[in-house]
């Protein structure tokens, strides 16, 4: 079965930085897509930043020039470097990864969720 676990997430001060991590485990033939949303209180859920196997990028405008994904395919793993955060940014941050393995059919697949909280 194939699983995503987050961590890094915590309360940052405004202007702060953080860094969330994503690894994919599971006997996994390959992951395609991976990438980062959020969900605020009241909110519906939204695409934060996403990336290509090639590493072809893609962000939500309200991150732009603030926030940047990466991944290592080798660690099936992906990254969230956020920086000059605002308290808008609170959120509970969810990966998510279209991948397929032994035991699972290729869809796409999230991590719990982790929390992300910015204070004024």
């Amino acid at each position: 079965q194939g699983q995503l676990a987050e961590s890094g997430g915590g309360l940052v001060q405004a202007g702060g930085s953080l860094r969330l991590t994503c690894t994919a485990s599971g006997t996994i033939f390959s992951i395609n897509a991976m990438g980062w949303y959020r969900q605020a209180p009241g909110k519906q859920r939204e695409l934060v930043a996403s990336i290509t196997r090639a590493g072809r990028t893609n962000y939500a405008d309200s991150v732009k020039g603030r926030f940047t994904i990466s991944r290592d395919n080798t660690k099936n793993t992906v990254y969230l470097q956020m920086t000059s955060l605002k308290p808008e940014d609170t959120a509970v941050y969810y990966c998510n990864a279209n991948m397929g393995g032994i035991g699972f059919n290729r869809n796409d697949y999230w991590g719990q969720g982790t929390q992300v909280t910015v204070s004024s």
